[in-house]
């Protein structure tokens, strides 16, 4: 709602300017050009979703949820148009496995265009890749500036600004995510989160747009995008964040609004993060920056030891993290993680010895099982007979999404797993017989 409005009897108000804040700066990074509502009117969608994905449980037995959504937009024929409305709805369920009925309304004030400032936009063969703490992030975007020369447009996803360059007062577009969520009274009850997707995509798919190019890097490698939907989490719906079926639903949903073509790239989704990382640091310069990186998703408050934030080390992202760089070769420092040792006989062992909350029990030792046993099933997937027809259909609708043969999309995606698979063995076999990790798997040496 925009401001000083009431909802509907029955419903949930969402406010702009109290749930919804956008901030200046930000809003100023991205309509460094002329002043684009369509922009402002996506960010403000992006955000509708994420405050309703937040705010609602999904039911006990089942996954999927139906959402009914009314959102002011300046220009309503554009946003009621198939081409936007029905593939936004479209995109949203397949993404989230949720139904979305979104109904657009006109505003009744007209939102004042940000400050216009000049920004620096690198001339020549532009790429957009997203930035971040992660590993994932810097290697493959120092691989695609060796690789092909090019000019990367780095977009920020996370919820603080990241402001890396040589000139310290230059100023640098898509810096800061432009908006922030929050739920007052109403709370965030929901953790699943499969909307973040659609933030993601939308803001280098708008950042592609305003700075007219066409191609975006997603970073992620073939474990990070193709794991979440061949081994999903119990009885979850399958996370197609970081898929090609999803990203090719945005692009349409992308055209249809800006009418600008946006392709997104995978450029390293039929290697390991291992194989990403080995080859980022023996071939780049600023490879051995790689330890300073973050893949840890969980809060300060939850992993800090002595008043210093470390990653837990045990969630499925900090345990791929700890198998690549095994498999790299490469070693961490201990005081990395908050579970220092993996190869610990019980789980509260293994945690720093002024950590306090080590015990068996809680969110952290479930994320510990779950993401022993994502990473362990997937290293199963390419030898179980069960999963033969769904691995074939995986390889099908692939080949289609990326434009390759299904027959060379089958044989790149075996030699993923197969090549997951080895990594996982040599990383549990080199924790030791008596690892709570091991006992945690199939026990296969």
């Amino acid at each position: 709602m925009e401001p000083a409005t009431r909802p509907r009897r029955g419903w949930v108000g969402c406010e702009i300017g109290k749930n919804i804040r956008f901030d200046t700066r930000g809003l100023e990074a991205y309509c460094f050009g002329s002043w684009n509502t369509r922009v402002y009117d996506a960010l403000l969608m992006a955000a509708a979703v994420q405050f309703c994905d937040h705010t609602r449980r999904r039911p006990a037995g089942r996954w999927g949820r139906h959402f009914e959504v009314r959102v002011p937009v300046h220009d309503v024929v554009l946003w009621r148009s198939e081409a936007v409305s029905g593939q936004l709805e479209r995109l949203l369920a397949f993404l989230t496995g949720d139904r979305w009925s979104i109904e657009f309304y006109a505003r009744n004030t007209r939102e004042p265009p940000p400050k216009q400032r000049q920004f620096n936009v690198p001339d020549g063969a532009r790429v957009i890749v997203p930035f971040s703490d992660g590993l994932d992030s810097l290697a493959v975007a120092g691989l695609a500036e060796r690789d092909h020369g090019y000019q990367l447009i780095r977009v920020r996803l996370g919820s603080q600004p990241i402001i890396r360059r040589k000139r310290p007062r230059e100023l640098v577009p898509f810096v800061a995510v432009p908006y922030r969520v929050t739920f007052g009274k109403t709370r965030a009850v929901e953790s699943s989160a499969r909307s973040r997707g659609l933030r993601f995509a939308l803001l280098t798919g708008i950042a592609a747009y305003l700075s007219q190019t066409s191609r975006v890097i997603i970073t992620e490698s073939g474990q990070g995008s193709l794991g979440p939907v061949l081994v999903p989490v119990g009885q979850a719906y399958e996370d197609y964040r970081n898929h090609p079926l999803f990203t090719e639903r945005m692009s349409r949903f992308i055209s249809g609004l800006f009418n600008h073509e946006v392709q997104y790239l995978f450029p390293r989704i039929w290697h390991t993060k291992a194989e990403t990382l080995s080859k980022f640091v023996s071939q780049c310069d600023e490879g051995r920056g790689w330890a300073e990186t973050r893949s840890c998703w969980q809060s300060r408050w939850h992993v800090a030891v002595s008043g210093r934030r470390r990653q837990c080390g045990v969630c499925a992202a900090c345990m791929l993290r700890r198998m690549s760089v095994h498999a790299s070769g490469l070693e961490e420092s201990r005081d990395a993680y908050v579970w220092e040792s993996l190869g610990a006989e019980r789980f509260e062992d293994g945690a720093a010895s002024v950590f306090r909350n080590a015990q068996p029990k809680g969110t952290l030792y479930e994320y510990a099982i779950a993401g022993t046993l994502h990473l362990d099933h997937l290293a199963s997937v390419s030898r179980s007979q069960s999963n033969r027809a769904s691995l074939k259909r995986q390889a099908a609708q692939l080949s289609e999404a990326l434009g390759k043969s299904e027959r060379d999309t089958s044989k790149r995606l075996h030699r993923l797993l197969e090549r997951h698979r080895e990594e996982w063995r040599a990383f549990l076999h080199s924790l030791g017989p008596r690892s709570f990790v091991r006992r945690w798997t199939a026990g296969e040496d």
